[in-house]
């Protein structure tokens, strides 16, 4: 997993829209990267609703907003509309973004391990440099937690 002082990495896309996304896009802007295990999930969905109540707050601190998951675009697309999220949501079907920032690997759940995306936020300033991790993400107060630095 990349960690602070690392360099934003590469990655490319479709997002809920279906159109490209890329980290060029976010070349000397402020990006809050959050990857979330599954859209329409009890714990994706209070996140991200978090993020999007405060999204006024994170633009004011001058942050655009990324949300990836291995989801496809239609599916990205059904969880942004249903929730009126204001920020795209990246398909990562290929796992591209996921492996390049380091955040797909062994999970466990209910006593079943297995692979999958671990719930991660990257806070990346405008030189594309990851200034903060956060890997002990509160779904509920997560925009709170990305706030207080």
């Amino acid at each position: 997993m990349l960690q602070e002082g690392d360099q934003m990495p590469a990655f490319s896309g479709q997002n809920h829209l279906g159109a490209s996304v890329s980290d060029q896009d976010y070349k000397g802007k402020k990006l809050i990267v959050f990857f979330y295990p599954r859209a329409n999930t009890p714990g994706c969905t209070a996140e991200a609703c978090d993020l999007r109540d405060h999204y006024a707050a994170l633009q004011a601190e001058g942050y655009e907003l990324l949300g990836v998951s291995a989801d496809s675009v239609k599916k990205q697309a059904n969880f942004a509309t249903k929730f009126s999220f204001p920020f795209p949501l990246l398909a990562d079907e290929d796992h591209s973004a996921i492996s390049a920032f380091g955040v797909w690997g062994p999970k466990k759940f209910m006593g079943k391990e297995f692979e999958g995306i671990h719930r991660t936020t990257f806070v990346i300033n405008a030189s594309g440099t990851i200034v903060r991790v956060i890997n002990k993400v509160k779904t509920k107060e997560h925009a709170a937690q990305i706030l207080e630095g």
